[in-house]
């Protein structure tokens, strides 16, 4: 949807200083009632991914799905997006290091501390371990990526790290392969093996 996309758009100038009259208009006409705050566009990517799996159409049903670039910006968002500002309902994933930040975030919007969904590590982390390395593997050759995944268990910095951590850590060495792999993995899981810190969060919205 080009407006909800327009809106996102909205809203992160808004957060880094601009004007939110643009933001409220559309908030308005869209209309919206919820909002998944993410700290970056892989999350998005699978929260998607899931989405459309189980036919689902956030954006219809007034969800703004929202990568903050970052945990660090939730106090920010939340005050324009939650009760001192838009309105809307707050919910969000994070990385296990970054709950704190959420949880400061969630207390600056005046709302208790729920809807917020926490991955053990991250959510490629999850991603893997709900899969299994050899699944990983598999879908990382069907991407066209084994000979670079072979290059880079052959760094030295990846002696001693589990295959778990190797495979989470490969994901990241590349600009937009995390987002691409977080739609990719998310297809492949089996229906109830769908990590439960992603489950959680579409079944909040």
């Amino acid at each position: 949807m080009l407006e909800m996309e327009a809106f996102r758009a909205a809203v992160t100038a808004w957060a880094a200083g601009g004007p939110g009259d643009r933001a409220r208009e559309l908030a308005t006409r869209l209309p919206l009632r919820a909002v998944v705050l993410l700290e970056g566009p892989s999350d998005r990517a699978a929260v998607d991914a899931l989405a459309a799996r189980r036919g689902r159409d956030l954006a219809a049903e007034g969800v703004c799905v929202l990568s903050m670039g970052g945990a660090m910006s939730v106090g920010r968002f939340t005050s324009l997006l939650g009760p001192p500002g838009l309105g809307l309902r707050l919910t969000g994933l994070c990385d296990e290091a970054e709950h704190g930040f959420y949880t400061r975030g969630w207390e600056r919007a005046g709302v208790p501390p729920r809807g917020i969904f926490v991955c053990a590590a991250d959510l490629e982390d999850e991603l893997i371990r709900a899969l299994g390395v050899s699944r990983v593997r598999e879908l990382v050759g069907a991407e066209g990526d084994l000979r670079a995944l072979e290059t880079f268990l052959r760094q030295p910095a990846q002696r001693g790290r589990t295959p778990q951590q190797q495979l989470r850590r490969f994901l990241g060495t590349k600009k937009g392969r995390k987002i691409r792999y977080g739609h990719v993995l998310v297809q492949a899981l089996d229906p109830d093996r769908v990590p439960p810190p992603l489950a959680g969060l579409l079944a909040d919205v």
